[in-house]
């Protein structure tokens, strides 16, 4: 289970670095839709699925050190 978190996490975080990258690329070029999409919406997407990474890298690191204790 701590292998597919940490696996998911960092998937989850990737992703969200494009599609943020991707949102702010296409504001900075003078776009307002990428693919049908609102920029705002897309950047909102990529920053849930960079906090939803870190919480699944959160889970991983709190099992660890309950397991310890």
């Amino acid at each position: 289970m701590d292998n597919f978190l940490r696996i998911l996490g960092r998937l989850l975080g990737l992703a969200g670095v494009l599609i943020t990258l991707m949102s702010m690329g296409a504001r900075l070029l003078g776009h307002y839709f990428v693919a049908g999409f609102q920029i705002g919406t897309l950047f909102q997407a990529g920053l849930g699925a960079m906090m939803a990474g870190c919480l699944c890298l959160l889970l991983v690191l709190t099992a660890k050190s309950s397991d310890t204790a």
